[in-house]
Parts: structure tokens; sequence; C-alpha cells
């Protein structure tokens, strides 16, 4: 039962069983996604499917927190506003979310640069708060470098750089380099790349999938100045967001770095036709890799 295909059908029936108020919603797949597959669910809400993710533990964590992060965040976030629970119709967990409105930036573009900097430092400054002593942890997402140098180097060692590996690995050694974060752990979103994040009117407009929050280092998601947005706004970025040092952007270079290779890794194994594989994150991995190495 675990492999149950997941169809429109299915989703109205779960609804039916569960959420008898909602089921009469226009029901629509959503292109994309992973561990979780989306649906939306009239024009408000939709319904996120566990489906690659093996536990649960992930939306649990959104259940828990986003209620408590969302009224103080600048953007929209999906806001889980229902839960559906394993059944035997389908044996994994569900929620029914707000819906963010906007297109992926993975299938849009940012025309108004100097907006979008001040939106997303904006938004940073807002989610990067002392997050409490029962926030998780342990999640990879908000350590320094030096303690993620095996997912660098498989990502390094996987995808074809040619004449700028050396670059790269500069890059990377110098974030391992860099003085620790001696802050409280903050909030972290861990996984801020442009499909993560949507756009309307050339700017940003939402932030989704919070699966990687978790308190640590916000070097995490500063790295987003150079994966997110256009080339040369990454200063404007810092200045808005005014509270990283110097070892705090090295750290955001090298974690960019890496979160680059992995969008060009997922491209390869797309045009390889490999399961998950995402063909148009390679041109859009590599444009970022450009900023990151030029420090724009």
């Amino acid at each position: 039962m675990t492999d149950t295909a997941i169809t429109a059908d299915l989703v109205r029936d779960l609804l039916q069983e569960q959420h008898p108020d909602l089921a009469g919603l226009a029901i629509r797949e959503v292109a994309g996604g992973w561990g979780n597959q989306m649906w939306r669910l009239g024009d408000e809400l939709a319904v996120r499917m566990q489906r690659m993710d093996p536990t649960p533990e992930l939306q649990l964590k959104e259940r828990r927190w986003l209620p408590v992060l969302a009224p103080r965040l600048p953007l929209p976030v999906p806001t889980p506003v229902r839960f559906g629970e394993p059944s035997e119709r389908f044996p994994k967990h569900w929620t029914i979310m707000t819906w963010v409105p906007g297109e992926p930036l993975d299938h849009g573009s940012i025309s108004r640069g100097a907006h979008a900097a001040d939106t997303l430092a904006g938004f940073l400054r807002a989610l990067h708060v002392e997050a409490p002593a029962e926030a998780p942890t342990g999640t990879g997402r908000g350590a320094h470098p030096r303690n993620c140098a095996d997912g660098f180097e498989h990502f390094f060692q996987a995808v074809a750089l040619d004449d700028i590996a050396a670059d790269v690995r500069a890059v990377w050694d110098d974030a391992v380099a860099a003085q620790a974060w001696e802050g409280p752990p903050v909030w972290v979103h861990g996984d801020l790349h442009p499909a993560n994040v949507v756009v309307s009117d050339g700017t940003l407009s939402g932030i989704v999938d919070f699966g990687d929050l978790s308190a640590g280092d916000p070097a995490w998601d500063l790295g987003a100045a150079w994966v997110l947005l256009p080339a040369g706004t990454a200063a404007r970025f810092f200045d808005t967001y005014a509270h990283a040092d110097e070892a705090a952007i090295r750290r955001a270079r090298g974690l960019a770095a890496m979160k680059c290779l992995f969008l060009m890794l997922m491209g390869q194994n797309g045009d390889r036709g490999l399961p998950g594989g995402k063909p148009h994150w390679g041109p859009v991995g590599r444009a970022a890799l450009d900023r990151v190495l030029k420090g724009v």
C-alpha cells in the first residue's frame, strides 16, 4: 500500500473520509515535488501528500512550527489548516495548507532585482530570530560548512565543472576556514533554491517547503543572495539584511556553491532520465554558480 498511486480521485476520496466539507472543491495536480506531491484544492488551499519522504517527520514539523512562524513573516508561507491521518486507503500523512500564489522561480524570473533583494532580506531578518530550545536540530541544515564536507564532495565529484573546479573548491575551502556562528541558533529555512520560492510581478512573493526548517547558522539561508537573486544584487541584499559579518558571508558563499552543485546534479540526472531529475535545474544552477564565483 505504500506505493499507492496518488491521483485526483484518491485525494477526493481522502477528503470525503476525513474532511468532507472540502471534498467539493476543485482538485488540480501541481507539477514538481519529490518528497511530497502537491494538489491545488480550490483557489486558496493545497493538499501536501507524503510521497518519497520515508517518514512523516518533515510534514509533522511543518504542522508544528509553521503556524508559530507564519504570523510574523512578511511574505506568505504555506500554513497548515487541516491534518490528514494515515488510513487504509492511504497509509501516509497528508496536510491541507494555505496556497501561496505565484510561479516557482525555477519556472519564472526576477526582473525587479533591487525589490527582490530587499524583500528577501526583510523575510530573513524576520525569520532569523533565536529559536526555542525545542526547535528541531540535527537535520544537517544549519551546521558549519566544515561539518558538511561529505555532502560537498559528493556533489563536487558528481558534477562536470571543468575549468571552474579550482575556483569552486577555493570558495568552499574559504567557507570551511571561516569563523563559526557565535550567536544563538536561529530559525533557518535551510533549503532556499528556485523551486522553493515563488515570484509574481517580477519579484519574490512567497516562500514554500519548510521541510528542512531547523535551528542553526543563518548562513544557510544567506547563500540565497546568489542562488535566488539576479547578478549584481547580493551587495544590496547584505546591506539590507545588515546582520551578516564577513565570516557569515564567507560561509554563505560556500554553502551557496554547494547548493548550486546540487541543482546542477539534479539537472544532470534529468538529462539522463533518472528518477527525480530536473533537466531545467542544470542551467539555473550553473548561472547561480557563476554569481557565487564572482561574488555578485
